[in-house]
């Protein structure tokens, strides 16, 4: 008996003659999509034939460049039976050939041009022609001491495989089913409502976001328009001439969309969506005197997808993460279990469809993960205004604990970066042999160059207690980034 899968579920629905993708003169109806998908899917088929003794399903690993193409690839290796799993290309070659390891991939599919990272084993088993690009088809050999049970990986039905980029520890490589993506999108669409007379305009990298956000358009029927660059003249121009409904994008997206030169009339937005870091209430109210619509936080895990969504207080709360969609729940948890009072901080725990199957490595099936009532605790620390509204406060591992007080890095770093000669900070813990721990802050400067230490000081005593400023500030070239573009913390 064959077994669900997503792409099957996609091509079911679809209108064949409906344009699925859009990049600047470029399109695909969702039947020339499938077309080329099947036609990859039959070039890859034959190198995923099972050796004697193998019970799982084969893992295929995709490196190739974000755009309108990166689609038919990635739904070819999962119509071919494999387990997909995204290589970003911005991680480096040592980080590419870890992912290779821990994954334990049987295939890649790499450009040639960027093949370079490669393992020196691996073999060249056959090539691909994607838009003009040779796509090799890379064997990899057999990985041994894999780190999970192959058996119970088979068991799950594995759709997907994604290596997050965490802020802290060591990420452990998140594993869904066909199944659960399919929970997760439709749950998500409860409160995105998206639909075939929607078109997306998509901004974000697809290794991190593919199968979650590419897949649910897809499955909805809607029309996903890939813009080329991040600026925002380009994103107003794009959002303009190709009519575009939706976006969805980082609040880095709309802060350069808010000042971009009026370079079309962008009448036709329904819903613009902000996530992947938190959102500040004066790009929201730019937002909304410019376009006339609100931007909506949320909050993407790739844990359980999209669970919250601040739908009904964009406007009064601009800067909460909102309510849980219908399909989950929220619970904050303090210290000792307890929902801590409004305004408090407590860690954001949720509950619903569509979570996460296994972390990879280690092997921890999702049934080890949450605890007795099904609760995955987040590791984000959140509070709930009178309305029940809830706002990120910062990481649990990154909490500053100065003398009793608790400082929250995240919200130092957002002051900080307001400051016109600041571009970026970072704020983390140093031992005190009187309070414990204190913080202390690392920023670039801005081109014209860096503010006094009594400037800072000066400026974030304006928007914070004493004892959330930090004692040292440090100007440097760079900050230690996560693969997505996120601080990496020690």
């Amino acid at each position: 008996m064959s077994r669900f899968s997503i792409v099957e579920a996609i091509r079911e629905r679809a209108q064949p003659g409906a344009v699925a993708l859009v990049q600047k003169d470029r399109s695909l109806t969702y039947q020339e999509l499938f077309q080329r998908t099947d036609a990859l899917a039959d070039q890859i088929r034959p190198h995923l034939a099972v050796e004697p003794g193998r019970v799982d399903r084969l893992r295929v690993g995709v490196h190739y460049p974000s755009c309108l193409d990166y689609v038919p690839l990635a739904l070819s290796t999962l119509a071919a039976g494999a387990c997909f799993v995204p290589i970003p290309e911005e991680l480096a070659e040592e980080e590419k050939r870890e992912l290779l390891s821990r994954t334990a991939l049987d295939l890649v599919l790499v450009v040639e041009s960027a093949a370079s990272w490669l393992p020196a084993q691996a073999q060249h088993c056959g090539q691909l022609e994607v838009n003009g690009l040779a796509v090799i088809i890379a064997k990899v050999p057999p990985t041994p001491d894999t780190g999970f049970p192959r058996d119970a990986f088979e068991a799950l039905n594995p759709a997907f495989i994604r290596f997050s980029s965490g802020t802290t520890g060591r990420s452990k490589g998140v594993l869904l089913s066909h199944e659960s993506l399919l929970q997760r999108i439709t749950s998500a669409n409860e409160g995105l409502r998206i639909g075939p007379g929607d078109r997306v305009l998509w901004v974000l990298p697809m290794a991190h976001h593919f199968a979650v956000s590419i897949v649910l358009y897809l499955y909805h029927g809607a029309t996903t328009i890939i813009e080329e660059t991040h600026l925002g003249e380009d994103l107003l121009r794009a959002g303009a001439e190709q009519k575009a409904t939706v976006m969805y994008g980082s609040p880095v997206h709309y802060r350069q969309l808010v000042e971009a030169p009026d370079v079309g009339s962008w009448t036709t937005l329904r819903l613009a969506v902000a996530t992947a870091a938190a959102l500040d209430a004066a790009t929201a109210e730019k937002f909304r005197a410019r376009f006339g619509r609100d931007l909506v936080q949320g909050l993407g895990i790739i844990e359980l997808g999209l669970p919250v969504l601040n739908l009904a207080g964009a406007v009064e709360a601009p800067e909460a993460i909102g309510l849980p969609l219908p399909a989950y729940e929220c619970l904050l948890k303090d210290d000792s279990g307890s929902e801590p009072p409004v305004g408090e901080p407590g860690e954001i725990c949720l509950r619903g469809p569509g979570m996460f199957d296994a972390y990879l490595d280690p092997w921890l099936p999702r049934t080890q993960v949450v605890d007795e009532q099904g609760w995955f605790a987040t590791g984000d620390l959140g509070r709930r205004d009178a309305e029940g509204r809830i706002y990120i406060c910062g990481r649990k591992k990154t909490l500053i604990n100065v003398g009793g007080m608790k400082v929250f890095p995240e919200e130092v770093e957002a002051v900080l970066d307001a400051h016109p000669k600041v571009q970026r900070s970072l704020v983390e813990a140093r031992l005190h042999p009187l309070y414990g721990e204190v913080p202390v802050a690392r920023y670039i400067a801005a081109p014209e160059g860096a503010p006094t230490a009594m400037e800072l000081r000066n400026h974030l005593r304006a928007h914070l207690a004493g004892y959330k400023i930090p004692l040292m500030f440090n100007a440097v070239p760079e900050l230690p980034l996560t693969a997505s573009g996120k601080l990496r913390r020690a």
